[in-house]
């Protein structure tokens, strides 16, 4: 919206600036074809070109643009329909104060006089009625002028305000993803001991029931019933295990960096599905932080997992680039596809899984599909560096 906002202010100072240039030679030619051809006629409008583009703007021009008017008007009323129209423009634009409104009266003077075919009659109705019409034409000329001054200034103040914000934008890029990695760093710790006492309320009981179901079958006679709930029992535990995992980092990232962790995990996803896998590595890679690391495995994991649940690729490519400011992981396959919208409105836990830890980082997760033409997803995050 701004960036076409500022094309368009371009697009009305060019033809601000062209507007004094066509309004006379549109004044002129109209002069020309109802009185004839006069060399007089057009050596003003020469000359009046010439003042436009040659002298300075200020008091001194706009006097010597409103005789030139004055002057040009004797030639022919078409000067005053569109040429005078300059002298209202200029004479608010380059002049202060109240000299303004005796500019813009000048001006207005001239205008009405030429319409009227000269001054007015010497009569009360008639040097009345040249008043009023000189009146509106300054009314009319200081409001519109006004309105623009004031959506001028607020379109600069809108455009400094618009760099001011870009600016402390890009000061604060990086020690805002520092400082959410910090936050993150501050909860590890009161995580960990969620988790412990979690554990200790849901799993180990878990474990104690089956037990416990188990010992009771070996001595009851309906055994089937201790049996059952130890399988029920198994059941939640292991729910609440793959539940608690997923706040585990991975054990890959502590024996390797992360683009050989990728590798190993793409050759044994490979190896498993019997499919093609390639894997490319791009910019300078250095250390990221843990967080970082994981949330780009975990991505490439749950990927590779919803491709081989759901698109029957023949190939898959994984890209890892190392950026300036971003790290950017990108999968693709040549599967079956899928529609992201419904995907979006109705189940999809896999990408809502990656689409959560990517903006835990203030990442982005862009995923491109259509059935039957593959599936793209692209993972980037902040690149903070290890601590």
């Amino acid at each position: 919206m701004t960036r076409r906002l500022d094309r368009w202010e371009r697009l009305l100072e060019r033809q601000l600036a062209a507007a004094p240039y066509v309004l006379l030679a549109t004044s002129t030619v109209l002069a020309l074809l109802t009185a004839g051809r006069s060399w007089a006629t057009l050596g003003l409008a020469a000359f009046a070109a010439a003042w436009i583009w040659l002298v300075p703007r200020g008091a001194v021009y706009v006097a010597g643009l409103v005789v030139l008017i004055g002057v040009l008007c004797t030639r022919g009323m078409w000067f005053a329909s569109f040429f005078g129209f300059v002298g209202y423009l200029h004479s608010w634009q380059y002049l202060k104060g109240y000299w303004r409104f005796i500019g813009v009266t000048a001006t207005a003077t001239i205008s009405v006089a030429a319409y009227g075919g000269g001054l007015p009659d010497p009569t009360p109705s008639g040097i009345l009625t040249y008043l009023f019409f000189i009146a509106a034409i300054v009314a009319v000329v200081g409001l519109f002028s006004f309105v623009g001054e004031v959506t001028a200034e607020r379109s600069a103040e809108r455009q400094r305000m618009v760099a001011q914000l870009e600016e402390a934008l890009r000061e604060n890029a990086g020690l805002h993803a520092q400082l959410l990695v910090q936050a993150r760093e501050g909860g590890v710790l009161d995580e960990r001991q969620r988790m412990a006492a979690e554990i200790h309320d849901t799993l180990a009981q878990g474990l104690t029931g089956i037990i416990t179901q188990l010992q009771a079958a070996q001595q009851a006679e309906d055994w089937r019933r201790h049996v059952d709930n130890a399988v029920r029992l198994a059941r939640e535990s292991l729910a609440e295990a793959r539940r608690s995992v997923h706040a585990v980092g991975p054990g890959q990232l502590a024996a390797a960096p992360l683009p050989e962790a990728l590798r190993d995990i793409v050759t044994g996803w490979g190896e498993l599905n019997g499919v093609r896998v390639d894997f490319a590595t791009t910019g300078t890679v250095r250390p990221m932080h843990p967080e970082v690391e994981e949330t780009l495995l975990r991505t490439a994991q749950e990927a590779l997992a919803n491709a081989a649940k759901h698109a029957g690729a023949s190939r898959v490519g994984l890209t890892l680039s190392y950026m300036e400011d971003l790290v950017t992981l990108d999968v693709r396959d040549d599967g079956a596809g899928f529609d992201p919208e419904r995907v979006r409105d109705g189940g999809g836990f896999g990408l809502a899984s990656m689409r959560k830890r990517v903006s835990r980082l203030a990442g982005t997760l862009a995923i491109e599909s259509e059935p039957g033409l593959g599936t793209a997803i692209s993972a980037s995050v902040p690149a903070v560096a290890r601590g």
